[in-house]
């Protein structure tokens, strides 16, 4: 398969293809970049990858050469003849429906893998609802690459007393390790988006946190960053404050605390002593 921009253009006018907005549709016309993250995934012939909007089939070619099958979801059905005459390979399959309606479960079932890898170019705009799709339905993922806006990304991998962080960060981290593979360039697409990007990896934790009631660990995650900029008092007036206060003083911190300043571990404790 040829990666150059020309050759993808050309690929593109042959089918009358056009870039639908709506699907936030950004292809990859670098092989090197490809190639990287292919070779940071660590995919084996005894790992089964779900890719979630092939476009053209840029990284699925290579993703098809390392791993035992590769599954597919892509939303745009006028995409086939393009895959069809791009991705040949029989350890490939695709199907054109929306990923976030599908039974992810079922389509997978009938594969015998012993790893469970989620690699893509994610489209930027439903970047956050796939990854919790994953998550939520107990999809049985070791590990996620994917190529996300490096200000989502940035929020994904976000520690305490950063900008970035958030009840996203602390969403995801709880389940994953999360981490930047590399930055990416915004010139490596075709069309050219207006923003760069970033691969971010989630691998499958061995850290499990002593949650006693995980509804009320991550409803009161939520709440807490309800208005960043105000402190605990402000955004958790119908919690138990002085419960929460005697959480904080171990620490040295008082209900004057923003949520940005609290780990996980600490939010932990928090969500534990209101199930006393």
């Amino acid at each position: 398969m040829d990666y150059s921009p020309k050759k993808m253009q050309t690929t593109l006018s042959d089918f009358d293809f056009h870039f639908k907005k709506n699907f936030g549709q950004n292809f990859i016309v670098d092989e090197n970049l490809i190639d990287s993250i292919i070779r940071k995934a660590e995919i084996d012939t005894e790992t089964l990858v779900i890719e979630v909007g092939p476009g053209v089939g840029s990284l699925t070619a290579k993703l098809a050469k390392c791993a035992k099958q590769v599954v597919c979801y892509e939303i745009d059905n006028d995409l086939r003849p393009i895959l069809e005459n791009n991705i040949p390979n029989e350890n490939v399959y695709i199907k054109f429906a929306d990923f976030l309606r599908c039974d992810v479960f079922s389509d997978i079932s009938m594969y015998t893998y012993k790893k469970l890898y989620v690699v893509a170019n994610l489209p930027y705009y439903i970047t956050t609802p796939i990854i919790m799709k994953l998550i939520e339905d107990k999809i049985p993922v070791d590990k996620i690459v994917v190529m996300v806006q490096k200000e989502v990304g940035n929020r994904f991998k976000a520690t305490p007393n950063s900008k970035d962080y958030g009840s996203l960060s602390i969403f995801l981290q709880y389940y994953f390790e999360v981490r930047k593979l590399m930055d990416v360039s915004r010139n490596v697409f075709m069309p050219k988006p207006n923003v760069d990007s970033i691969v971010v990896e989630f691998s499958k934790t061995d850290r499990k946190y002593d949650v006693k009631d995980e509804c009320l660990f991550f409803t009161l995650v939520k709440d807490s960053f309800t208005q960043k900029r105000k402190t605990l008092r402000n955004n958790l007036k119908m919690y138990d404050l002085d419960r929460i206060e005697k959480v904080l003083q171990k620490y040295g911190l008082t209900l004057s605390v923003r949520a940005e300043q609290l780990s996980i571990s600490q939010f932990v404790e928090l969500a534990n002593s209101l199930c006393l």
